[in-house]
């Protein structure tokens, strides 16, 4: 169950900079490292091994707590979670696509390992490896936000980034065993993994 917290933490977090950087045209720069770190960490050896640190994923751990609390101030954030959470399902069924992602993340990580994960060239990169992948799956994922900033293409490419982070950890969860009974059946269970994780991460 702590694995799942973790990976669900991951998605949150980096969905929330979708909607923030949508809006506002600007992202937490720590939360974005994390969240695009995780893209170039395949092989990591536990689910807290991919994104860092528990600490790293406290933002994503408070969003969870409080969708599991009903106490989420964002309607759009759990729906465009959901939306990453089916795509997940017809992603990891087109084995050619799969290939072709992990294949465009390991062209990018020489330039990520250099430049770091969120420079822009990294983005840019991550963003069009998306646009030609999961993008064409249906249903789409649909990201609203200010038509200002949706039509900037650094932007694009930005929300792109993390969308392919937030797949990233959607796979993670599926692999830790999570399905979408969890939110219908284990409501008290994750928030008891959540509430100990954060205790940890303040440890």
């Amino acid at each position: 169950m702590q694995e799942r917290v973790l990976a669900l933490a991951g998605l949150l977090q980096g969905l929330k900079q979708v909607r923030r950087i949508a809006e506002t045209g600007q992202a937490d720069a720590s939360v974005l490292a994390t969240a695009l770190d995780s893209v170039f960490r395949i092989d990591a050896e536990s689910p807290e091994a991919v994104y860092g640190t528990v600490a790293d994923l406290r933002p994503g751990l408070v969003l969870l707590r409080d969708y599991f609390a009903n106490q989420n101030k964002d309607e759009a954030l759990p729906r465009l979670g959901l939306a990453v959470l089916q795509i997940e399902r017809r992603f990891v069924r087109d084995g050619a696509m799969v290939q072709q992602v992990q294949d465009g993340i390991a062209a990018a990580a020489p330039l990520a390992e250099r430049l770091g994960s969120s420079h822009p060239d990294v983005l840019a990169a991550l963003g069009k490896l998306y646009a030609d992948t999961v993008s064409n799956l249906r249903p789409k994922v649909m990201v609203q936000g200010n038509p200002h900033y949706l039509g900037q293409a650094d932007i694009v490419s930005e929300i792109r980034a993390l969308l392919l982070a937030a797949l990233r950890s959607a796979v993670l969860w599926r692999q830790t065993g999570g399905s979408l009974f969890d939110f219908l059946l284990a409501r008290r269970q994750m928030l008891a993994a959540i509430e100990s994780e954060l205790a940890q991460g303040l440890g």
